[in-house]
């Protein structure tokens, strides 16, 4: 039988991801947060033993890094790459049934606004590139002068997102709005700004971040927008 030539070899990697216990690990990094393998293990649903094999699958795989402080390891994606296939999965894959209120209402703040390993995901993040495209701020995967403009006395570091290897300003499709939001070096510094000040803080959800009363404000006087400055309010 004639063997057929391949670009890759994608099937050690689809492997790994397909555990449920390493696809539940997987998937709680994309917050962008390291987290230690014991906060992994109780997402997982599984003891500190069976965590650290998986891991190490994981780390075998390339698919994860680990960071160490002092004696304590803690795990991150291993790139923005791992993360965008994980994203893509998401998007193709049956959402699993909320059973619970707490599910329901955890469910509703990853709709509202999530990071996107390190970019504004969720109604928000495709609000925010509706508003950036809307306003002539963006156009083809690009910022305009006026976008440059705008992004920088936000303080967003335009220039330093442009010298990454990384895409500048692509657009990555939402899982759950099913519609784009900006992705690459520039989606993440603009991520990057907005927690810094303090117009979204990271939830009690991992990989939610809810919209702040100044958040509110400041994006009301740059983007007016009801998907934008609507949102769980912070208590």
């Amino acid at each position: 039988m004639e063997h057929i030539a391949r670009d890759a070899d994608i099937a050690p990697v689809a492997a790994l991801i397909a555990d449920p216990t390493r696809a539940a690990m997987l998937t709680a990094l994309l917050g962008g947060r390291t987290l230690a393998a014991g906060e992994l293990a109780r997402v997982a649903g599984v003891s500190a033993a069976t965590a650290s094999a998986h891991l190490a699958r994981l780390l075998d795989g390339s698919l994860v890094d680990v960071v160490r402080q002092g004696r304590h390891r803690y795990y991150r994606l291993a790139g923005h790459e791992i993360a965008e296939v994980l994203e893509t999965l998401a998007r193709v894959s049956a959402r699993p049934p909320v059973r619970s209120l707490r599910q329901s209402r955890q469910a509703r703040l990853l709709e509202e606004a999530r990071t996107c390993y390190d970019h504004l995901a969720g109604r928000a993040g495709v609000a925010l590139l509706d508003r950036l495209r809307d306003g002539g701020f963006y156009d083809r995967q690009d910022l305009t002068s006026d976008g440059e403009r705008l992004l920088t006395g936000l303080g967003v570091d335009v220039e330093g997102a442009r010298r990454t290897r990384r895409r500048f300003a692509s657009e990555c499709l939402d899982w759950t709005e099913r519609r784009s939001h900006l992705g690459g070096a520039l989606g993440a510094a603009i991520t990057d700004v907005l927690l810094e000040r303090g117009w979204y803080r990271r939830g009690s959800v991992p990989r939610a971040v809810v919209l702040t009363d100044e958040g509110r404000e400041g994006l009301a006087a740059i983007f007016p927008s009801k998907e934008l400055t609507s949102g769980t309010p912070v208590t």
